[in-house]
């Protein structure tokens, strides 16, 4: 049975779903885990019920519009220098992480006490 286009559009967001409980079963240090597309639109995330928020909505869709430019731009250059493997920003009480897979970009935030991150980026990529 062939799936129409809202059927297909469903499952890739079940998918992605799934995808972010399971970045944040990786380690208690997780925070949040989501997915955004080219736009900065959220397809999907999961904030770590442990965890308060850092940033406020209006913030959280900055940041994600930041972010979908960054990784739009960094296309542009990816023939000359290689495939773009993560971004690692480091802030004083958070790490992100994010990984475009997809036309999507996976953005992974953090507790600052991680101290094995490779760990965790190594684990998102397979989970991804």
């Amino acid at each position: 049975m062939i799936k129409t286009p809202a059927e297909e559009w469903k499952t890739k967001i079940t998918q992605y779903r799934k995808n972010c409980q399971n970045i944040l079963e990786i380690s208690n240090a997780v925070r949040y885990a989501g997915v955004i597309n080219s736009y900065g639109r959220t397809l999907t995330g999961i904030v770590n019920p442990n965890v308060k928020p850092l940033l406020k909505s209006e913030q959280v869709k900055n940041e994600f519009f930041v972010v979908s430019t960054l990784m739009a731009l960094r296309k542009a250059t990816s023939n000359a220098i290689g495939k773009l493997n993560y971004v690692l920003l480091s802030h004083q009480k958070a790490s992100i992480i994010i990984i475009q897979k997809n036309n999507v970009t996976y953005y992974v935030s953090i507790e600052k006490k991680e101290k094995d991150l490779d760990k965790i980026i190594s684990s998102i990529n397979k989970i991804i």
